[in-house]
Protein backbone atom coordinates (compact mmCIF):
# COMPACT_ATOMS: atom_id res chain seq x y z
CA UNK A 1 0.00 0.00 0.00
CA UNK A 2 1.84 3.33 -1.28
CA UNK A 3 1.62 6.53 -1.72
CA UNK A 4 1.62 7.74 -5.62
CA UNK A 5 3.23 10.73 -6.65
CA UNK A 6 3.83 12.13 -10.07
CA UNK A 7 3.33 15.36 -12.30
CA UNK A 8 0.78 15.46 -14.91
CA UNK A 9 0.65 17.10 -18.27
CA UNK A 10 -1.56 19.28 -19.33
CA UNK A 11 -3.60 17.19 -21.36
CA UNK A 12 -3.92 14.59 -17.86
CA UNK A 13 -5.22 17.26 -15.90
CA UNK A 14 -7.48 18.57 -18.43
CA UNK A 15 -8.69 14.61 -18.60
CA UNK A 16 -8.88 14.20 -14.98
CA UNK A 17 -10.75 17.78 -14.92
CA UNK A 18 -8.43 19.04 -12.77
CA UNK A 19 -9.14 23.00 -12.17
CA UNK A 20 -6.46 25.64 -13.52
CA UNK A 21 -6.96 27.08 -9.73
CA UNK A 22 -8.43 25.65 -6.54
CA UNK A 23 -11.83 25.63 -7.24
CA UNK A 24 -15.08 23.55 -5.75
CA UNK A 25 -16.08 21.74 -9.25
CA UNK A 26 -16.18 18.14 -11.03
CA UNK A 27 -16.31 16.54 -7.72
CA UNK A 28 -12.97 18.29 -6.16
CA UNK A 29 -12.98 19.92 -3.11
CA UNK A 30 -10.48 22.67 -1.75
CA UNK A 31 -8.27 22.08 1.69
CA UNK A 32 -5.61 24.43 3.26
CA UNK A 33 -3.53 23.82 6.12
CA UNK A 34 -0.89 25.70 7.85
CA UNK A 35 2.00 24.14 8.91
CA UNK A 36 1.73 20.84 10.89
CA UNK A 37 2.34 17.72 12.14
CA UNK A 38 -0.60 15.32 12.30
CA UNK A 39 -1.91 11.41 11.88
CA UNK A 40 -4.57 10.37 9.12
CA UNK A 41 -6.11 7.38 7.65
CA UNK A 42 -7.93 6.78 4.52
CA UNK A 43 -11.47 5.50 4.83
CA UNK A 44 -11.15 5.40 0.66
CA UNK A 45 -8.67 6.46 -1.95
CA UNK A 46 -8.47 10.06 -1.98
CA UNK A 47 -6.79 11.89 -5.44
CA UNK A 48 -5.22 15.03 -4.49
CA UNK A 49 -3.59 17.99 -6.87
CA UNK A 50 -1.55 20.46 -4.97
CA UNK A 51 -1.02 24.14 -6.13
CA UNK A 52 0.85 25.12 -3.13
CA UNK A 53 3.10 23.70 -0.53
CA UNK A 54 5.38 20.88 1.01
CA UNK A 55 4.35 17.83 2.79
CA UNK A 56 6.25 14.70 4.05
CA UNK A 57 3.71 11.66 4.60
CA UNK A 58 5.08 8.99 6.61
CA UNK A 59 3.47 5.17 6.63
CA UNK A 60 4.17 2.21 8.39
CA UNK A 61 6.56 1.26 4.97
CA UNK A 62 7.93 4.51 3.67
CA UNK A 63 8.70 8.21 3.82
CA UNK A 64 7.23 10.42 1.03
CA UNK A 65 7.59 13.75 -0.11
CA UNK A 66 5.18 16.02 -2.35
CA UNK A 67 4.57 19.85 -3.08
CA UNK A 68 3.04 22.15 -5.72
CA UNK A 69 2.76 20.74 -9.07
CA UNK A 70 2.46 16.83 -7.65
CA UNK A 71 -0.69 14.70 -8.38
CA UNK A 72 -0.90 12.53 -5.42
CA UNK A 73 -3.12 9.24 -4.66
CA UNK A 74 -3.48 7.91 -1.04
CA UNK A 75 -4.81 4.17 -0.64
CA UNK A 76 -7.84 2.94 0.66
CA UNK A 77 -7.01 1.57 4.45
CA UNK A 78 -3.76 3.67 4.62
CA UNK A 79 -2.64 5.26 8.02
CA UNK A 80 0.13 7.61 8.30
CA UNK A 81 1.37 10.86 9.37
CA UNK A 82 1.44 13.69 8.06
CA UNK A 83 3.97 16.50 8.24
CA UNK A 84 3.29 20.49 6.60
CA UNK A 85 6.53 22.10 5.88
CA UNK A 86 4.88 24.62 4.29
CA UNK A 87 1.34 26.08 3.99
CA UNK A 88 -1.36 23.19 1.88
CA UNK A 89 -3.36 24.30 -1.07
CA UNK A 90 -5.07 21.15 -2.79
CA UNK A 91 -8.34 20.44 -4.31
CA UNK A 92 -9.00 16.70 -3.25
CA UNK A 93 -11.54 13.64 -4.27
CA UNK A 94 -12.69 10.42 -3.07
CA UNK A 95 -12.94 8.00 -5.48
Amino acid sequence: MQVQIRKLTDDERKKRMIPPQPAEVNGWSIWECEPSKFNWHYESQESAFLYEGRVKVKTNTETVEFKAGDFVVFPEGLSCQWDVIEKVVKVYRFK
